[in-house]
């Protein structure tokens, strides 16, 4: 069982990469859209902060189910969930009703940054904190066997 777990969570973020992909690929309001188009406009752009953060923890936690978690590896992963928000923003400037900016790409990095940042202070350098007692519990869960 606990194999299986460490089979999705090595997967998960590259479905997830594919998830961002597929919905690159359609209109923005494809799947949602808020009536008010500046409550709608907000949303959406703020979901530039989450998205590619959310990647990057699932990198993370994915590395920790294997207890890889070195900031060496850590380093990478953060670098290549910001070069797939790059990739990502070339990849809507081709999509018919999608828009390519770099103020979006700087809010792909910044969301990075931010749990990058946040991993670092934490379970690289407060061995004390609650995040990283609960990273470490999770870390010894998923290698028992």
């Amino acid at each position: 069982m606990k194999k299986l777990l460490k089979y999705m969570l090595t997967a998960a973020p590259f479905l997830y990469m594919i998830l961002i992909w597929v919905m690159s690929s359609n209109p923005d309001d494809a799947v949602l859209r808020f009536p008010d188009d500046g409550l709608d406009r907000f949303i959406k752009e703020s979901l530039h902060l989450v998205e590619f953060g959310i990647l990057y923890a699932l990198f993370v936690v994915a590395l920790l189910a294997h207890g890889r978690l070195r900031f060496t590896l850590n380093f990478t992963v953060a670098l290549i969930a910001i070069f797939y928000g790059f990739v990502d923003e070339i990849h809507q400037s081709f999509v018919p009703y999608r828009s390519s900016t770099m103020i979006d790409a700087a809010k792909d990095l910044i969301g990075v940054t931010v749990l990058f940042w946040i991993v670092n202070r934490t379970y690289f350098r407060n061995p004390d904190h609650r995040l990283t007692k609960a990273m470490k519990r999770f870390e010894a869960y998923v290698k028992k066997d």
